[in-house]
């Protein structure tokens, strides 16, 4: 019988997407690896890929079309002895899953009909050996997240198929292994939750009595994600604010005379500067690079800056990884490199996915100060303002300075105000002695 494909979960907060371009057409053969369609999620249009080879028989959901549900079918793949008579009373309905957003086992099987998920295109589909592995997309996600080589580990889905729960197995014995400290249970209940439990936006129905003439632009699905995760975090995150005035004359100066002495393609800008002073200020204070949990504060080891990128329809977060053990060249390069990316809508889930920590800078806007949307389960994000020569008092005299004002927006539960004024102190002090940053 047929392989129904299936609309694949490729974001922790996915329930549903817009198939946005087929690549392969009915009557293609494709094989285990080759990419089939561009698929928006929540977050960036991707490229997914086949996990088994065939010849498309059937496209049932054509291109562009939104609010596809995660694990429905939108094709059938002929097998190598089948041909187009098979497709006469194939079975197009989704697997049931019970509450998970995960493929499993029917309770009957009535047919000999195999299920199989799109995988990302940046994910391993064989084994050191040319063996090909049998693994669900959030399977791969989850491994790939964990660093848990699927070589090692059985499935147990249909036809030997790894599935979340394989996953989960493997993973909890070797954290049993390796230790059983309390740290590792929020963790892991985190990555446990699965996307399907995700809320729903709630229902916004103003009345638009009275309202001239206007244009009706459908809400995407990163639209509506970003919505939902806003109003989210304004009603359940306790937010306070703190704002602080820093003078960059002497970084502005000290950015000049590195990009004259700077390699060919690295041009080093304010923010760059601001995700390196962010990233030493973590390490000074530690107690802000930290996630709520019910369970735990979890405060992390490494200092991931995201970012905020304006895009069309939306707004995208990439992350710089580990900045706080990197230079301003290096920092520069990569968020150059993952705001392009951004743009054209090309991030993969790795490089969007987790962080410690916001920025969101609206200089260039000229805008002089705001208060940023905490992004869960981040604790802080810092929102930083235009760079303006403004009248200050220096020794008892006036004197005028170029000034940038920065907020910090706090979540109460995990960062106390004494813990987020020391981080804007530290801040303060790298981005006015610039040198202090370079060492």
């Amino acid at each position: 019988m047929p392989v129904k494909i299936l609309m694949p979960a490729l974001s922790p907060t996915m329930t549903e997407g817009t198939l946005a371009k087929w690549l392969v057409k009915e009557g293609d053969t494709v094989e285990s690896g080759d990419v089939l369609a561009e698929i928006e999620t929540d977050k960036a249009t991707m490229e997914v890929e086949a996990v088994d080879e065939g010849k498309i028989g059937k496209i049932l959901v054509s291109e562009g079309t939104e609010g596809v549900a995660v694990n429905a079918v939108i094709a059938l793949l002929l097998e190598e002895d089948e041909d187009e008579s098979a497709l006469e009373g194939a079975d197009t309905s989704g697997p049931d899953v019970g509450g998970d957003a995960e493929e499993s086992a029917p309770k009957e099987e009535k047919s000999e009909s195999k299920d199989v998920a799109l995988g990302t295109s940046n994910t391993p589909t064989s084994s050191k050996d040319g063996e090909r592995i049998k693994a669900s997309p959030l399977a791969r996600r989850i491994a790939s997240q964990e660093g848990l080589e699927l070589s090692g580990v059985d499935g147990s889905g249909p036809r030997g198929r790894i599935v979340k729960r394989d996953i989960e197995a493997a993973l909890s014995n070797k954290s049993a292994a390796k230790s059983e400290s309390k740290a590792d249970a929020p963790a892991a209940a985190k990555a446990d939750a699965p996307a399907s439990k995700a809320p729903a936006a709630s229902g916004w129905n103003p009345d638009l009595t009275g309202l001239p003439e206007y244009e009706e632009i459908p809400n995407t699905t990163m639209r509506k994600v970003i919505a939902r995760r806003l109003t989210e975090s304004k009603q359940q995150v306790p937010h306070f604010y703190l704002t602080i005035d820093c003078e960059i004359d002497n970084l502005l100066s000290v950015r000049k005379q590195l990009n004259e002495k700077a390699g060919e393609g690295v041009k080093i800008s304010v923010n760059d500067m601001i995700i390196r002073a962010s990233s030493i200020a973590l390490k000074r204070v530690p107690a802000a690079n930290a996630v709520w949990t019910d369970a735990a504060i979890l405060q992390c080891k490494q200092q991931d800056i995201s970012v905020a990128v304006a895009i069309d329809g939306g707004l995208i977060t990439p992350v710089i990884r580990n900045a706080g053990g990197k230079g301003l060249a290096e920092i520069s390069t990569e968020m150059k490199a993952l705001a392009a990316k951004a743009r054209d809508g090309k991030l993969q889930p790795q490089e969007f996915q987790g962080g410690t920590f916001s920025v969101s800078n609206l200089g260039m806007f000229g805008i002089k100060d705001f208060a940023a949307i905490i992004n869960p389960p981040q604790g802080c994000i810092l929102a930083v303002g235009a760079g303006e020569q403004r009248p200050v008092v220096k020794d008892g005299a006036l004197a005028i300075a170029t000034v940038m004002s920065c907020t910090l927006s706090v979540d109460h539960r995990v960062v106390d105000g004494a813990v987020g004024a020391e981080f804007m102190a530290e801040f303060k002090k790298l981005i006015e002695d610039p040198l202090s940053m370079l060492l």
